[in-house]
């Protein structure tokens, strides 16, 4: 079989989805997710549900394609996408009327979106992210899954679970390139081995406890537990502080001379019960600069 007919006819993403291209961009590849490589600036393969998967921007309308041999209904696209009517009534309650940095940022990535991510590869990935940009974060990931996981396409690769990598020893990850990252990644994989549902157990706690929970781990922190919460566990109100959004908040609402806990504290009361997201807006405004253009 050649790789064209591989793939399923591509299959348009339902009406009403309000992304722009640079909004899907920020969303792909804006820093939650580390799964997706760009083929061209409006095509995009990446990973959904164990399976390859591609999407691309064309005449306005997002279209999207899976293997023939694997099976991924609408249903399941439209979930990982948000796009149910909760997106838009959490886009309604942020505090963008009273606020114009978030309002500007809201205005240039309209649709921009909080993928709901497997919070299993989602806490891999966040481990792997301290003093690391994204596409770094994203080679020692494929590194891994390459190693362990299993070949969906050219170039992708499946999360190979906790299970398989607490077999792994220290060394062996070391060797991919995981540095000092790799007694994390090893101390967490055999902790969660012996518990196979504690992930599942914090996703249904409330998020103080979920929090908690994760900050047992080896070399997660704050920012890392609000990011695997955000990204991987759908609590919306999970503010992860990483230094774009510090400078967000000391140069746009002037809270240069507080404390960190004191600048979350702040924007969780601010932002209310969707701070998460108004923290992606803001983190993609200020990482490329839309802040600082008239």
């Amino acid at each position: 079989m050649d790789k064209q007919s591989f793939w399923v006819p591509w299959q348009t993403l339902a009406e009403g989805h309000g992304f722009s291209l640079i909004s899907l961009k920020e969303t792909l590849l804006g820093g939650q997710c580390f799964d997706w490589k760009t083929l061209t600036e409006t095509h995009w393969r990446g990973k959904l549900v164990s399976t390859a998967f591609e999407c691309r921007w064309e005449e306005n309308t997002i279209q999207w394609r899976h293997p023939r041999a694997q099976i991924i209904s609408p249903q399941v696209v439209e979930n990982y996408f948000w796009l149910d009517d909760t997106y838009k009534d959490a886009v309604d309650e942020l505090p963008w009327r009273s606020d114009p940095v978030l309002q500007k940022s809201l205005n240039y990535f309209s649709g921009m979106r909080i993928l709901r991510q497997p919070i299993d590869e989602t806490l891999f990935n966040f481990l792997l992210s301290s003093a690391k940009s994204i596409p770094q974060i994203q080679s020692i990931g494929d590194a891994v899954c390459k190693e362990y996981g299993k070949k969906l396409f050219d170039g992708v690769y499946s999360f190979p679970g906790w299970e398989k990598l607490a077999e792994v020893p220290e060394a062996d990850l070391r060797s991919l390139k995981l540095g000092y990252r790799a007694k994390y990644v090893a101390k967490t994989a055999r902790f969660i081995a012996n518990e196979p549902a504690w992930l599942d157990y914090i996703k249904a706690e409330s998020y103080e406890e979920a929090k908690n929970e994760l900050l047992r781990l080896p070399g997660v922190g704050e920012k890392v537990a609000d990011c695997v919460l955000l990204f991987g566990g759908n609590f919306m109100e999970a503010f992860p502080m990483d230094t774009w959004i510090e400078k967000s908040l000391e140069k746009r609402y002037f809270l240069k001379e507080w404390k960190t806990s004191q600048k979350i504290h702040f924007a969780r009361i601010h932002f209310g019960n969707f701070a998460g997201l108004a923290q992606q807006f803001l983190f993609s405004a200020e990482r490329l600069g839309i802040l600082d253009k008239e």
